[in-house]
């Protein structure tokens, strides 16, 4: 009987250690048609978001279609997301340590590379970025050629509010929108929906979810020039006004002050409903993510992709060492573990994080820890 029942256990541990594998072995598809590579970011259940085991097989893959096949194609499983970040939990459950800065270290470099590699792509790169679409979302599809959103299209860099920073290359693509739109979507987290991700000039076309099929299958059967057959096949967006058109000038002019507390005395010198409902988002995220995006912002706009990736690898790595603050930490654990959305942030307020010290993220890692780009 004892030996039946261990039997049993054995057998169940096998058959649950099969399908964690089976699991991993399937969080991304890969197939190729017509030329074409596909990639399906595959875990629906997690929002398709991207862990180490993910991007560990994206990156080969990538190099090996570039001079393979004519074009990628990428999209996510479950039609709700895209990409609904990194799976930034597998990162902090340990807790402050060395095995955490290992783990985070390595997803970094590896989820850096990537992109890196996506903003140099010789071949045609089409993200199709139908549903959720957030931090590593952004960062594997943004830097490629082509970006459709749809209706459902939601877009993000929520990074401050689990006391980060606005990563992936978001210190490049921000810092080169339109009237310092980037820098209020870094700093607030505000969120883009639909048509608007295409106006911000986040997306390069636009198309009703329901059609999204049949644009893949006319990007698989055409041979034409891909960009040829979006603009034939997405809808001309000419007409439709970008929801943030009308705070345009108030952006522009509030958002353009180099730090934060000015950007802050300026909303409230405001004192609009609009204003109030961005002191709102300003005052609820982490006041060094604050700091540390809004100075990367600024730095990025004058560096390349790959300047603003290894600058952010810094960024981040010093986030998970937590030597001057452990925000990062702490925002995982309120807003994606315990989930009560009480974060302790530390320090407390803008006023309490100095610039010198904000300084130090920037500074050059060891020559053995910086992120190493080809």
């Amino acid at each position: 009987m004892i030996y039946s029942t261990r039997l049993g256990f054995s057998k169940s541990l096998l058959a649950f250690k099969r399908n964690l594998s089976t699991a991993s072995m399937d969080d991304v598809l890969f197939e190729v048609k017509n030329d074409v590579g596909i990639i399906t970011l595959n875990r629906p259940k997690a929002l398709n978001a991207l862990n180490l085991s993910m991007v560990a097989k994206i990156r080969p893959k990538l190099k090996e279609y570039e001079s393979q096949v004519r074009m990628v194609i990428v999209q996510g499983a479950g039609g709700k997301a895209f990409c609904a970040g990194g799976d930034v939990k597998s990162i902090t459950e340990k807790g402050v340590g060395a095995a955490s800065l290992d783990l985070g270290a390595n997803f970094f470099r590896n989820e850096y590379s990537m992109n890196s590699a996506i903003g140099k792509y010789k071949i045609p790169y089409v993200s199709l970025i139908d549903g959720i679409t957030m931090g590593g979302g952004v960062g594997i599809s943004v830097h490629g050629k082509y970006r459709v959103a749809t209706e459902r299209t939601l877009f993000a860099m929520p990074e401050t509010a689990i006391g980060l920073f606005c990563d992936v290359g978001g210190s490049h693509v921000l810092s080169r929108l339109d009237r310092n739109l980037g820098v209020m979507l870094g700093l607030t987290g505000c969120r883009l929906k639909g048509s608007d991700v295409a106006k911000a000039g986040i997306a390069t076309h636009f198309v009703h979810s329901s059609k999204v099929d049949d644009l893949r299958s006319k990007l698989i059967e055409d041979v034409r020039d891909p960009g040829v057959v979006l603009a034939e096949n997405t809808e001309d967006l000419g007409g439709v006004e970008f929801s943030m058109a009308p705070f345009a000038e108030k952006i522009d002019s509030i958002f353009s002050h180099e730090r934060v507390e000015a950007i802050v005395d300026a909303l409230k010198a405001d004192g609009s409903e609009w204003a109030q409902g961005m002191l709102k988002s300003l005052n609820e995220v982490s006041p060094t993510g604050l700091k540390i995006t809004r100075k990367e912002i600024l730095k990025g706009k004058n560096l390349s992709l790959d300047e603003c990736l290894v600058m952010e690898h810094r960024l981040a790595y010093r986030c998970v060492e937590a030597k001057h603050s452990a925000d990062f930490f702490e925002g995982v654990r309120a807003l994606l573990i315990d989930k009560d959305k009480n974060p302790k942030w530390c320090p407390a307020s803008l006023e309490d994080v100095k610039d010198e010290i904000i300084d130090t993220y920037f500074e050059p890692l060891p020559t053995d820890k910086e992120l190493q780009l080809s």
